[in-house]
């Protein structure tokens, strides 16, 4: 066979072994099946998380801008009232129980329920040497006169029951507003529980303790006849108010008199 006859021949077979199909051009790869990791998760579900809530706070009344009326700033009579806050406390009341029977005077104490109820060998104490109850609060809450008609009128009836268990015949005749931050609202109520709104008009502001001397020169300073005087025989230290009564019993008694207050 020549040798052109051979080239012809080789090139068919080429064209064979190549099968069908546009030159130069290899067929396409079958698509793989998608792969586990590639299908889409499914979406968690995600709880609700438990709402909190803080209960709401009582609201309170406004400050009033001033004291309301019916308010008992005097003695009721030319004598000096005095009057004696937060206790009873044993370590500054029977100081100032001591202090009254050696001048023979009487005086009023404005005690606390939650004192009263800790200490009522105190109260009953304080009745039996002949001075005057008042209810100043179960625990002196500054805003009790700005809560609910019955959130003041439990308050009350709380501290008086707290009294009378230590002294069951005792009158309780006034109520005190700590701090004096009175509202109308109190007062009215105080009233309707038999219970008479005191007030103070001299007040030395013992409560910051103050040296014992300045405590005497704000209460000499400001007395006058038929003068309500605001001192504290607990809530506190108290020894400064009670070096300052020594000097300030006798002077008053003195001066003007001292008469519980009517």
């Amino acid at each position: 066979m020549r040798p052109r006859a051979l080239s012809v021949l080789a090139l068919g077979l080429v064209l064979l072994v190549t099968g069908c199909g546009e030159a130069g051009k290899s067929p396409e790869k079958a698509a793989a099946p998608p792969s586990a990791s590639a299908s889409p998760s499914p979406t968690p579900v995600t709880k609700p998380s438990p709402t909190h809530t803080t209960p709401a706070k009582p609201k309170l009344r406004p400050v009033p801008k001033k004291l309301p009326a019916g308010l008992h700033r005097a003695s009721g009579s030319g004598g000096v009232a005095l009057t004696f806050d937060d206790g009873p406390d044993p370590r500054y009341t029977p100081q100032i129980l001591a202090q009254l029977r050696a001048a023979r005077v009487k005086a009023t104490f404005c005690v606390v329920g939650q004192q009263a109820k800790r200490y009522p060998e105190l109260v009953a104490r304080i009745v039996r040497e002949g001075h005057q109850l008042c209810n100043h609060s179960w625990h002196h809450d500054v805003n009790l006169g700005r809560r609910s008609a019955a959130e003041i009128r439990a308050d009350l009836e709380r501290t008086n029951e707290a009294i009378h268990a230590a002294a069951p015949k005792a009158p309780i005749t006034w109520f005190r507003q700590p701090g004096g931050r009175w509202t109308a609202e109190e007062v009215t109520i105080a009233r309707q529980m038999g219970l008479r709104p005191l007030h103070w008009s001299v007040d030395p502001q013992d409560w910051d303790h103050p040296p014992a001397k300045t405590i005497i020169k704000r209460v000499k300073g400001a007395t006058r006849h038929g003068s309500v005087v605001l001192m504290h025989d607990a809530g506190g230290d108290r020894a400064q108010t009670m070096a300052a009564c020594r000097h300030l019993i006798p002077d008053l008694k003195r001066r003007f008199g001292i008469a519980l207050p009517r």
